[in-house]
């Protein structure tokens, strides 16, 4: 499990494409404090798990299904991305419950400033949409933020500048592509009350829960 809180961002040096899944190699330097090979690295709010490692590099493979979900397949040699170490047990959760399986991907639309925030605004597909309420949390390429508003086309977040410092983010430019995780709670609520919306919420079925 993730919190959100980017450690630091490294650097893609390799990304080597298989017949259908790929190899990522990634200079780094804090997130590699204790590591070894099998712990699981946030990259731009994907798990991944570290196969090879050096004093500034970890290699990971990237299966078939992450490259379809996330926007790792479209990240170039050089490129920054977001780290983050697996959360301790006896780590702080500075962020919200992040699992690093990502829902599917969103597009910078515009990058707005207001004082000393900077609004993000982010078109995404509505079967993600659906799950993003306002003032609820979401994670972008990894990174644990809260949702401002919310339309039927898109959702808008304003990053702090610290957030924009220690994170990619703000590198972003309009028609990029991000990594979208939404709140897993919201996902299990519904999964939970599926067998209900045929017949809708009743009084007895919230006696018999407990409310």
């Amino acid at each position: 499990m993730f919190t959100g809180i980017i450690e630091e961002t490294g650097r893609i040096l390799r990304f080597e494409r298989g017949a259908k899944g790929a190899q990522l190699t990634v200079s780094a330097s804090t997130v590699l404090t204790d590591t070894k090979i099998g712990d699981s690295i946030a990259v731009n709010g994907v798990c991944l798990t570290v196969t090879a490692m050096s004093h500034d590099t970890f290699t990971a493979d990237v299966m078939a299904e992450t490259l379809r979900r996330s926007n790792l397949g479209a990240l170039s040699h050089s490129a920054s991305v977001n780290l983050e170490r697996a959360m301790p047990a006896i780590g702080r959760f500075g962020g919200h419950i992040v699992s690093g399986h990502i829902d599917g991907t969103g597009t910078v639309t515009g990058l707005r400033q207001e004082d000393n925030a900077t609004w993000v605004t982010i078109a995404a597909p509505p079967s993600l949409l659906h799950y993003i309420v306002e003032k609820g949390s979401i994670a972008i390429d990894g990174i644990s933020l809260t949702v401002a508003t919310v339309t039927d086309n898109d959702f808008a977040v304003s990053i702090i500048p610290h957030t924009g410092t220690e994170t990619t983010l703000l590198n972003r430019k309009s028609g990029d592509q991000v990594n979208l995780e939404c709140d897993i709670l919201g996902k299990y609520v519904e999964k939970l009350l599926a067998p209900q919306k045929t017949r809708g919420i009743t009084m007895e079925f919230l006696s018999q829960h407990g409310f």
